[in-house]
């Protein structure tokens, strides 16, 4: 009943403090026995008018005795749960997070965050009470009944048996119940995982809806999910109002007929006075543990229904274990390359480009086109593409995420900064570098007199690095990057939303990187990348061309249209400025509006808006 082996063979562990919180609660048992024992003789000496100063403290000492023993066992039983309990979530929190690694990065194409954050702690926290109470429990109430049938069989047999036959009745109706529960707590399960997907979605979500004003519909739909859990929740604690409902009665009415029978049977004289009464202080005791059972019953039910969703995370199919590596030549070729999230809308359609090992490559193209799912194939955490990707000849499906992470280096623009110091922040990228290294990455890029002025590398940073404005995140993870030192740099849109000068330091960092590694930049301004050796245009998934800045402008097609497009529109905006400022800056074209032609960084002012005629390396 609700024995899950492949749950209890996983945390092995557990079995050792299982059995002792059983023999713990057996011994207690066998001290109460002894000590009602002892008392019924003595009320029955006194009834006689037989009970000596002897008899009466020996009832004492045993009396004294038991209570010392019960209490001793209920503590050493509970710091057996304890352990019992340490042991499962030590081992499925590690079990899960182990499974999460060997998913790698693509693991989210299997199962959403939400979900496993869920499992990992609420999923395991229900488990602690099917491990340190239910399991042991289960097998005290096996073996109480049976021991007070064996002590109560040498009283009066026709007792001892009625009350062994009427406990079962409590596990019968567990079972009845489980049938119903078990698909209602599944229900509760996926109802709960879904608010909790919506609860996080609407959190990440806050400042956006702030924003747009949009609260009364994130409002109106959390309710609607809230209201759809409470219902769920009711429902669940129904079923086990009325289930303990029904076992009291079991519990309470099996033990009344234990009573009535002793008495039946004292009357009869087939059973002595203190026999009688040993009966009925014990006949309790013959439901109590299946009662206890009961309790814990829907929590471990609980329990249960977690514990399926830990496996079937614990099951999700893992990607075969490559053993190759990153060959020395490390240029990336793509022939055919095709990609679709759903099966009905293909995102990439025969895709070929080529980085060479040392190169500065671009690829541009309008949103939605397929830039960023292109590096996050690169990366490996979009896996079911089709057609050729190698790496130095080598196919980009047998390198192992291990040797690919070690020499593929992926920026964006919501690189993630974690909760800590600076410190700890960059070492992520080399644990062996030291105080001069780390300083020396953060004056590449300009954010060393910032964290000064600070507390240096010990400088706090808040979750997703709050505390910083969005150029000095890009700066610091720019500054890990550069510490990791691999081969190959991704830049997804790295300059996006943050400020000029950030944008210039960054930008000045990556054609810096372009002359010893091989670079690919992806961004939406053409400007930044008017200085790559080759320039990939996507437009709806396919390559529509590609070439040097000066030959797709030649070509005078998608590329110069784009160009064009921006130019116009910095033109425009630098036209504006320069009509507020009469010294924009030294450059008679620039103040004319006709600053077109790709300025070298740092021509313009550090606070121009986003969209000035500053071209971050247009010049080749």
């Amino acid at each position: 009943m609700m024995i899950n082996k492949r749950l209890i063979g996983t945390v092995n562990e557990s079995k050792k403090y299982i059995a002792g919180n059983v023999i713990c609660q057996w011994v207690s048992l066998a001290a109460n026995i002894t000590m009602m024992g002892a008392i019924a003789r003595m009320l029955q000496s006194l009834f006689a008018g037989s009970a000596g100063d002897g008899q009466i403290a020996l009832t004492a000492v045993i009396a004294a005795a038991a209570v010392v023993i019960r209490f001793v066992c209920n503590i050493l039983s509970a710091r057996m749960g304890y352990l019992s309990s340490k042991a499962v979530k030590k081992t499925l929190r590690e079990m899960i997070y182990r499974k999460l690694l060997r998913l790698g990065t693509s693991y989210k194409e299997q199962a959403n965050t939400s979900e496993v954050v869920q499992v990992a702690v609420e999923g395991v926290d229900q488990l602690e009470t099917y491990f340190g109470a239910y399991l042991p429990q289960f097998f005290y109430a096996i073996l109480a009944p049976l021991t007070l049938f064996v002590v109560l069989s040498f009283v009066n047999f026709p007792s001892a048996i009625v009350l062994l036959v009427c406990v079962p009745l409590i596990p019968v109706t567990i079972i009845m119940v489980q049938r119903w529960a078990k698909k209602l707590l599944a229900k509760y399960w996926g109802q709960y995982t879904a608010l909790g997907d919506t609860f996080l979605e609407n959190l990440q979500g806050l400042t956006t809806t702030k924003i747009y004003q949009a609260d009364d519909f994130k409002h109106k739909e959390m309710n609607e999910q809230s209201e759809h859990f409470r219902r769920i929740t009711m429902k669940v604690l129904t079923m086990q109002l009325n289930s303990i409902t029904i076992m009291d009665l079991i519990a309470y009415g099996g033990a009344a007929l234990g009573v009535i029978l002793a008495t039946t049977q004292f009357r009869s004289g087939h059973v002595d006075l203190a026999g009688c009464i040993l009966i009925i202080l014990l006949a309790a005791d013959f439901f109590l543990p299946m009662r206890m059972l009961g309790s814990f019953f829907h929590i471990a039910m609980n329990g249960m229904a977690a514990s399926d969703k830990i496996f079937r995370l614990l099951d999700l199919p893992e990607p075969e274990q490559k053993a190759e590596t990153v060959p020395e030549n490390c240029a990336i070729e793509c022939k055919g390359l095709r990609f679709s999230y759903d099966a009905d809308r293909e995102i990439l359609h025969s895709v070929d480009m080529v980085f060479p090992k040392g190169s500065f490559t671009a690829i541009v193209g309008e949103s939605g086109c397929g830039k960023s799912t292109i590096a996050a194939i690169l990366m490996g955490r979009n896996k079911g593409y089709t057609g050729s990707i190698t790496v130095g000849g080598t196919p980009l499906s047998e390198i192992s995420e291990e040797s690919l992470m070690e020499n593929f280096t992926y920026i964006s623009h919501q690189s993630y900064l974690f909760k800590g110091t600076v410190r700890d922040n960059l070492l992520m990228a080399r644990a062996s570098a030291g105080e001069d290294t780390l300083w020396q990455v953060l004056e590449r890029v300009n954010l060393a007199d910032f964290l000064r002025s600070e507390k240096g590398l010990d400088t706090m940073l808040n979750e997703k690095a709050s505390n910083l404005s969005g150029g000095q995140c890009q700066r610091l993870a720019l500054a890990r990057a550069l510490l990791h030192d691999s081969p190959v740099y991704i830049f997804d849109e790295a300059t996006s939303n943050i400020d000029v000068e950030s944008e210039n330091d960054i930008m000045a960092q990556i054609h810096k990187l372009a002359e010893t590694k091989t670079v690919i930049l992806i961004s939406h301004r053409l400007a930044n990348v008017a200085g790559a050796d080759t320039i990939y245009v996507l437009d709806k998934g396919n390559i529509v061309e590609s070439g040097s800045h000066c030959q797709l402008l030649a070509a005078n097609r998608a590329y110069a249209k784009l160009w064009n497009a921006q130019q116009e529109l910095e033109s425009y905006n630098h036209r504006v400025i320069a009509n507020q400022s009469a010294d924009w800056c030294g450059d008679p074209l620039c103040q004319a509006g006709d600053c077109t032609t790709g300025i070298p960084f740092g021509h313009h002012v550090a606070d121009a808006p986003r969209n000035d005629s500053k071209d971050g390396g247009a010049a080749k």
